[in-house]
């Protein structure tokens, strides 16, 4: 066993990913894996329609409602790293599945809750198996999908899913609150819990070289980035929801960032780092991280506004504003796929990024053109469309990117700083982006109200101003990542594999 173990480490030659056969059942367990990936991403916003409806039934203040999301976003982004490390300690599959099991558990608490404590320990309960869940899926990915040809199209439909999740848990959430209950959109977890269980027999995390790696796990590293991680998150949120001058703002921000100098310091002195240093300092994969954490943070913003304009100002209901989205989701789709599929193998990852940030900035310039009265068709089509694309073209990019050229013993951590870069962006530029729209809404009334009291026609201006103001700055994030991230990222095709599946002895016991 030390002599497979030692070959293992060592890797397969140039040869053993185009040698090693495939497993017949890997785009079954493809399916799995999206199916998983969505619940997690879902999550993400799958409540936000539903918040004033729970309100209503557990009698929460309008103060704590920001906990039923806050609670997911701060579990799952304080836990990330760590839980990246522990899928391959834990074993691959082992992970992937408690991850599932743990998360069917707590949404059904969620969906059961009679009151406010009982649905935030449920969100929080869900962020903690997310956490275990999200690395796990990407890791099985990029270790069942060594051929170039059948990477892209597996990446393709997993970028997908990664991409329009935060769209369709709008969408989903819309119609279960509209057509059932809030309690639905937690409930409706165990529906993919379920089906992604049903796979539960598959040949999960067979790659050799992985399986073999078990290293000891940095406790400090794990301490010091936990913490890091719960503080500027818990920060960003409080800053959303109330102000950045107080202690619960930057006192948090302030300690998050101290934490997060001292978890990498600590990074180049540990024996066995949680986040190796070789991990990040990668140009392609620091670019990717990178990327991500710019994306978050004005995917979220566009999402957040965009759904208070159709909802305040247009007067959309729930389920009409999801559906509006709709076009998007398709988009993306289409997108993921064009460019894993057709671009990437040939041009690599660098202009798909410059074409999606590219795009996303378009799209928001052209969303400035939003009025109280403006329709559907003439004011948010076009730029949901073109959006849609550019995400795709984003996230085709970003998924390969930041997992392509890591040890096998690393896979798992690669994948975990993706979803941190998101999760940390989407904190960000919720809080960045609220206040934006708070000091554009007290402008616009001090200088059209001239004293008096303000009209609600002049409260409906200022909320679109706002509105605008936001739609600006997200292009002007994106318009600043396609020149940062464009000079980052390498030209030419990602590298081969560091690592390929090889073959599994039938008489070697299947790790579980």
């Amino acid at each position: 066993m030390a002599t497979q173990s030692a070959d293992a480490a060592a890797g397969p030659g140039p040869g053993a990913a185009g040698a090693a056969e495939p497993d017949p059942k890997r785009w079954l367990i493809l399916v799995v894996i999206c199916v998983a990936q969505l619940m997690v991403v879902l999550d993400a916003t799958i409540m936000n329609l539903a918040l004033p409806s729970a309100q209503e039934d557990l009698g929460f203040s309008l103060a704590n409602r920001q906990w039923i999301v806050t609670a997911y976003a701060v579990a799952f982004g304080s836990l990330l790293l760590f839980c990246g490390r522990l899928v391959l300690l834990f074993g691959l599959k082992r992970s992937f599945l408690v991850g599932l099991a743990g998360f069917a558990g707590a949404s059904a608490v969620g969906g059961a809750a009679n009151s406010f404590e009982m649905l935030v320990s449920a969100r929080v309960g869900q962020g903690v198996f997310a956490a275990l869940l999200a690395p796990a899926t990407l890791t099985l990915l990029t270790t069942t999908f060594t051929d170039p040809k059948e990477k892209g199209k597996a990446f393709g439909a997993y970028g997908a899913v990664a991409a329009s999740g935060a769209g369709l848990g709008l969408i989903i959430g819309g119609a279960l609150t509209s057509g059932l209950s809030w309690r639905w959109c937690m409930y409706v977890n165990l529906l993919f819990a379920g089906v992604a269980l049903l796979g539960a027999g598959l040949p999960f995390g067979r790659n050799a070289a992985v399986r073999s790696m078990r290293t000891k796990l940095d406790f400090p590293g794990v301490i010091l980035v936990s913490a890091a991680m719960f503080c500027i998150v818990y920060g960003f949120s409080n800053a959303a929801n109330e102000d950045w001058s107080t202690p619960q703002t930057w006192g948090f921000l302030v300690a998050g960032g101290v934490l997060l100098v001292a978890f990498a310091a600590w990074q180049t002195r540990a024996a066995h780092p949680l986040l190796p240093p070789r991990v990040v300092l990668d140009r392609n994969r620091s670019g990717a991280y990178l990327l991500m954490l710019l994306v978050g943070a004005g995917i979220f913003g566009f999402f957040l506004f965009l759904i208070y304009y159709m909802q305040t100002t247009l007067d959309y209901s729930a389920i009409a504003s999801g559906v509006a989205l709709l076009p998007m989701v398709v988009f993306t789709a289409v997108a993921v796929n064009i460019g894993n599929i057709k671009i990437m193998p040939k041009y690599g990852p660098k202009p798909l990024v410059i074409a999606g940030l590219t795009l996303n900035a378009g799209a928001l310039v052209w969303l400035t053109r939003v009025e109280v009265d403006s329709g559907y068709a003439a004011a948010l089509l076009g730029p949901i469309l073109v959006l849609g694309f550019g995400m795709g073209f984003i996230f085709a990019a970003a998924l390969q990117t930041g997992t392509t050229g890591v040890e096998p013993q690393d896979a798992g951590i690669a994948s975990a700083s993706i979803q941190v870069g998101q999760q940390l962006g989407g904190s960000l530029g919720t809080a960045l982006l609220n206040t934006i729209a708070a000091s554009a809404i007290t402008d616009y009334v001090k200088e059209h109200a001239q004293g008096r009291p303000p009209t609600e026609e002049l409260l409906q201006l200022a909320a679109v101003d706002s509105y605008v103001t936001v739609f600006w700055w997200c292009a002007g994030l994106f318009a600043a990542g396609a020149v940062i991230c464009g000079l980052l990222i390498r030209s030419g095709p990602l590298p081969a594999p560091a690592f390929g599946a090889k073959p599994v002895d039938k008489a070697e016991k299947a790790p579980s």
